[in-house]
């Protein structure tokens, strides 16, 4: 499918006819207005076609998907859609710079190798052939498919609907071939089902079975529903897929349930329209206790159609969903909703070798292939219908190490190409065609990178933007709208959820190895990007497949050979924290100048080149622990960058033309000093030219070594969303906290004292700013009980989750100000307290999650009453030497409790909290002995178990 390219394509000429791009170029162009006004309507005249295109190919019939003639037309496009977006490109780049008279012939002779003559003139005319070219090609390409392509074509939405229907009933029939037998840690879902089924309950109840494709939803329904069916005085299954026709799916319950009741169905179906439908529908459900499946439902509006006619009846009738969408089960109420999960180690292995070994005695693996064939079912990760279909390619085959590690070696292939494996690539492939085509690119973006790779919400959401796949919404962020497509791809099972935050914001997710597996394969097909590594160099086939993303996985010295000259990649992203080759850097500039995410994290790179300044298209600049101490004055071209990450690397000062960067919204670049982060200066900021306020963009300023020069112009930044500013002086809180009340956006804040004498008195920012979610305060605070503990105005939703207070050196108990904070879930308080009691009283804290106290020598009593955090997960003590005696109340904590931890504590205490009853045996808490280690126990009275 080329629907990834043309719309990126379509979005670069929205650009070129954007405002910005015209008034350059008629600038730039003032004796060319003829040349300049045909170019810009044959762009126009392309973007409206790219768009039909793209409409018509997004609803494209599935069963055109093993039409060869079709996908070489495809593929036809794919590659003309990027040669318009190169055309595209050279035009931005052309007028993007200015020209003046001693830079002109430089300038062709470096941005336009492929163009001769050194006038402007001949650079335009050879971008307006090129684009009347593309333009006549766009037409014979159409003409082309009119000629060659047949195509299954549903002319009528129910045609096509219908089809998709058939489809998806196929393949629920394929999961209904997993027998009985087959089914496996399913018996209590199993029985929860049947008792809901057969309940006394007269309301008719809708539930729900949700999970990833291939996990055995269908297969478990099936198995109900053969079983209580009969209980029911009609009952239907019907398969419904993402593009359902109401119409049809409705035809279909009422042939089945008349059918099913022996009777016949109306025989004007055909002729009703789906009012009419509905109330033949209901007229007949009234008086009849029926059972309903709809499998594999994948939008709630599908659901919702049918939910009308599905009268609630008094008669105990029931409606069972089965769905990947995570959206679709909150159609149930909660208490009726079964989420499937990957099954367990020792439950693939059961199936695994009920599979595979259905022959051998007591189908137990033979000794002799039983390594190798563990890691086969390894692969399979849970998945039933993977195991199942992994189990049977393995049963006709010989029972030798030999065959079974060829298996091994090639299984990515088997899985990809083997007949036999076509159930669980069809089930997958459902979930990617119907995919939003800006989430069929965020999905085949990640499959660039390795089995098993942990992404994290923020860096991924930071390339997705660079690499424009994230449309613009008024109202919203793109890092809002990105958010949004990776919460829909998590609820769509497509990525897999990890870990959320304190405050349940996705933090950590991975993709599904068969699911990798599956999106490695499209993201070839699609030429979408490749993946480098020294086993498997992908890379070598970058300037056939004009290829335009690679991710390295693993440097090799060959690397140089698999970028051509004449390069088009759009992004490079190094994974590989070794040594890289020495030119690395200085050869991606000179042989990539199409670039717009370079991301080099991690690398030993010292110096960044001059010609870093031709990166026209660079979004993205990654040299977060690098080792480069200077950026080129040349930085200050990057007019386009969007996201600048020098976190920890060596720079302290940035160029003076840093202001000149008028898109720039995340600018990372704080150094540290103490890992810990217990020292008040552990870490510090840059210095920032004269110019801040021209960075108007700005949502991230990560972290700013406050200065009087950029204290007066931090108010102009109203789009400001986090903000680090280190070095803040007592004289110069008053103008920052009103610097800080004119960012209305803004969710972090983070200010840290110059030293331990300078108070900081932010009474100016009393009450928070509205959309705080988390504070952190380094440093003495002046009125803290005032300013911790004035919530936000009455009526106003209260934001704040987090806050870490550090070095406050507070005489008065911050508890009583600091619990009026109801929706807290992390609380930091390091060297914050200067007292010799904590008190968490009853009701306080009802959802924090995670609480650090730490560094608090004269600390010597910590009470927690019956009913205070009760949701507390993790709970770190740290370095409070005075403290003699395990924390009354501590064991009110333990029913919630996930990470227990008591760091740099005395041998006398160590002894203390072993014979302390009142943490249940069967916790496992960590120490660390001040000068020591951590180390692990398992409960009181346990002292064998240290780890």
């Amino acid at each position: 499918m080329a629907e990834v390219m043309i719309l990126l394509a379509a979005k670069k000429i929205s650009v070129a006819l954007g405002n910005e791009a015209i008034n350059q170029a008629t600038s730039y162009f003032q004796k060319y207005v003829t040349q300049l006004t045909e170019l810009q309507g044959s762009m126009g005249r392309i973007r409206r076609e790219l768009r039909l295109m793209h409409e018509f190919l997004s609803r494209m019939d599935v069963r055109n998907r093993y039409n060869k003639t079709y996908e070489i037309w495809v593929e036809e496009v794919r590659v003309l859609a990027r040669q318009i977006e190169d055309i595209v490109d050279d035009y931005l780049h052309l007028v993007g710079h200015k020209h003046d008279d001693t830079g002109w012939f430089t300038y062709l002779k470096k941005g336009f190798k492929r163009m001769k003559g050194p006038n402007a003139l001949l650079s335009l005319n050879r971008i307006v052939s090129s684009v009347k070219e593309a333009e006549a090609n766009l037409v014979h390409i159409f003409q082309a498919k009119e000629r060659w392509v047949l195509m299954v074509r549903g002319e009528a939405t129910c045609e096509r609907s219908s089809y998709i229907i058939e489809t998806s009933r196929h393949l629920a029939s394929i999961s209904c071939s997993l027998e009985e037998e087959d089914l496996m840690g399913v018996d209590e879902n199993r029985k929860r089902l049947r008792e809901w089924l057969t309940s006394d309950e007269l309301e008719r109840e809708v539930i729900v079975l949700h999970g990833m494709g291939g996990l055995g939803k269908t297969t478990l329904a099936a198995n109900v529903y053969r079983n209580e069916r009969e209980n029911f005085e009609c009952h239907a299954w019907v398969s419904i897929s993402q593009t359902y026709c109401i119409r049809n799916v409705l035809k279909c319950l009422i042939t089945e349930l008349f059918r099913n009741a022996k009777q016949n169905p109306p025989t004007n179906i055909e002729d009703m329209n789906i009012e009419g439908l509905q109330n033949e529908l209901k007229i007949f459900l009234k008086d009849h206790k029926y059972l309903v499946i709809l499998d594999d439902v994948w939008a709630p509006e599908a659901a919702s159609d049918l939910f009308t006619a599905l009268v609630s009846n008094l008669k105990g009738s029931r409606v069972l969903l089965t769905t990947r969408i995570d959206g679709v089960a909150y159609l149930a109420f909660p208490d009726k909703r079964i989420a499937l999960e990957p099954l367990s180690q020792i439950e693939s292995w059961e199936l695994f070798c009920k599979t595979a070994f259905a022959r051998e005695k007591k189908q137990e693996c033979p000794v002799e292939v039983k390594h190798v064939a563990y890691q086969i079912a390894s692969k399979c990760k849970g998945v039933p219908l993977a195991i199942v279909s992994v189990g049977r390619l393995l049963f006709a085959r010989d029972k030798t190490e030999e065959e079974f590690r060829r298996i091994h070696n090639q299984l990515d292939w088997e899985i990809i190409n083997n007949p036999s494996m076509e159930h669980v690539r069809n089930i997958l492939h459902l979930s990617y065609t119907y995919l939003p085509t800006q989430l069929k690119s965020c999905f085949l973006y990640c499959s660039l990178f390795p089995d098993d790779y942990l992404f994290t919400r923020k860096k991924l959401v930071r390339w997705w933007i660079a690499e424009g796949f994230v449309e613009k919404r008024s109202g919203s962020t793109m890092e809002v709208i990105a958010e949004g497509y990776l919460k829909e791809l998590v609820h769509m099972n497509m990525l897999q959820l990890v870990e959320r935050n304190s405050f349940d914001r996705i933090k950590s997710f991975r993709m599904h190895d068969i699911v990798h597996e599956l999106a490695v394969d499209l993201c070839q097909r699609e030429c979408f990007g490749v993946a480098y590594n020294d086993k498997n160099k992908h890379g070598e086939f970058l300037e056939e497949k004009d290829e335009r993303r690679m991710v390295i996985h693993r440097f090799n010295k060959d690397i140089g050979q698999s970028i051509p000259s004449e390069c088009h990649l759009r992004s490079f992203i190094a994974l590989d924290k070794g040594i890289p080759p020495s030119n690395l850097l200085p050869m991606l500039v000179n042989k990539c100048r199409y670039m717009s995410v370079l991301e080099l994290s991690g690398l030993p790179i010292e110096n960044v080149p001059d010609a870093i300044g031709d990166l026209f298209n660079l979004r993205h600049l990654g040299l977060r622990d690098s080792k480069v101490r200077l950026l080129p004055n040349s930085i200050e071209k990057l007019s386009n960058l969007v996201t600048l990450d020098l976190c920890t690397s060596k720079i302290h000062e940035l160029p003076r033309g840093i202001v000149k960067l008028n898109k720039l919204r995340h600018l990372f670049a704080e150094k540290a000093n103490d890992c810990s982060g217990r020292q008040l200066r552990c870490r510090t900021g840059v210095h920032i030219p004269k110019g801040l306020e021209n960075l108007r963009e700005l949502q991230t300023l990560q972290a700013l070594q406050l200065q009087d020069q950029s204290l007066s112009n931090l108010r102009e930044l109203r789009q400001m969303r986090s903000i680090k500013l280190w070095d803040v002086k007592e004289s110069f809180c008053e103008r920052l906290c009103l610097s800080l009340r004119q960012m209305e956006l803004l969710s972090y804040l983070s200010i840290a004292a110059s030293d331990e004498d300078e108070i900081l008195h932010l009474s100016g920012l009393i009450p928070l700013p509205p959309n705080i979610e988390k504070l952190r305060l380094r440093g003495r605070i002046a009125q803290a009980s005032m300013l911790l503990g004035v919530v936000a105005a009455e009526g106003v939703q209260n934001h704040l989750y987090s806050i870490h207070l550090s070095w406050s050196q507070l005489v008065e108990d911050p508890l009583p100000s600091l619990s009026q904070w109801s929706n807290l879930t992390d609380l930091l308080l390091n060297k914050a307290y200067i007292g010799d009691e904590l008190v968490f009283h009853q009701g306080w804290f009802p959802n924090l999650k995670e609480l650090y106290l730490g560094d608090m020598p004269h600390l010597k009593r910590l009470e927690i009453q019956q009913g205070s955090m009760a949701n507390l997960q993790q709970l770190f003590l740290v370095n409070l030497r005075s403290m003699m005696e395990v924390p009354l109340g501590i064991e009110f904590l333990m029913p919630t409790l996930k990470s227990l931890g008591f760091v740099e504590i005395t041998q006398y205490f160590l002894g203390v909290l072993r014979q302390c009853s009142r943490i249940s045996c069967g916790t496992r808490w960590w120490y660390t002995l001040i000068g020591e280690a951590s180390q692990e126990s398992k409960g009181s009275d346990d002292e064998g178990i240290m780890k």
